[in-house]
């Protein structure tokens, strides 16, 4: 093997997200697979985000795909509030503008929602993950994870709304869960374990 060779076959991951990336790679871990993010890979451009979970995720994994000419693993992901008509769904990484942190956006989610005077606090974690293959192929997968939004953050782990997300059922936020049963139960856990065969079958192999 070639110095530097990398020692399993490469996945790029379309995320430079530290939160992210370290669910993707514990999701996926069990793979002989070497995860690359986007930081080793600066010369690729991602394309600009719309409205469809399934469009963002196709458009940043061919991007990758194509430019770093190796399979990449991209998702995207938002939360649907039912009183706020399924805001902010795909735009909830750019709610409220770039001058917002993953704080000022739960902040600006939990004054939208109180200003609604909706009592409906239901909600769900969608996400949808797309591998891509050089030369154009595309496979996708979609998970959801219903829930409902609480008065106030709870919990420390996880980022983005996590920490107001109480799982259906769990009786906690997705802030308060471990991160084994959190990469099991996720939105995006389900997606990516949708995929897991297709990456061991036509990578890994």
């Amino acid at each position: 093997m070639p110095a530097g060779s990398p020692r399993f076959p490469e996945l790029v991951l379309a995320t430079s997200n530290s939160g992210k990336l370290r669910e993707f790679r514990a999701i996926l871990g069990e793979l002989s697979v070497t995860f690359r993010s986007l930081t080793a890979f600066p010369e690729v451009q991602l394309p600009e985000e719309g409205d469809d979970y399934e469009a963002n995720a196709v458009a940043k994994a061919r991007a990758i795909a194509d430019a770093a000419g190796r399979p990449a693993l991209a998702d995207d992901s938002g939360i649907e509030v039912e009183a706020l008509g399924g805001a902010p769904g795909p735009r909830s990484a750019r709610f409220g503008g770039a001058d917002l942190d993953d704080a000022g956006r739960v902040e600006k989610l939990l004054a939208d929602l109180a200003a609604s005077g909706e009592r409906d606090r239901s909600a769900r974690f969608v996400c949808v993950a797309a591998l891509a293959f050089p030369g154009g192929e595309v496979i996708t997968a979609r998970g959801e994870c219903p829930g409902r939004i609480l008065d106030a953050p709870q919990g420390g782990g996880g980022f983005g709304y996590d920490p107001i997300f109480e799982v259906e059922g769990g009786g906690r936020s997705m802030a308060e869960l471990p991160p084994t049963e959190k990469n099991r139960i996720s939105h995006r856990a389900r997606a990516l374990l949708s995929l897991r065969d297709v990456i061991r079958q036509r990578i890994v192999s």
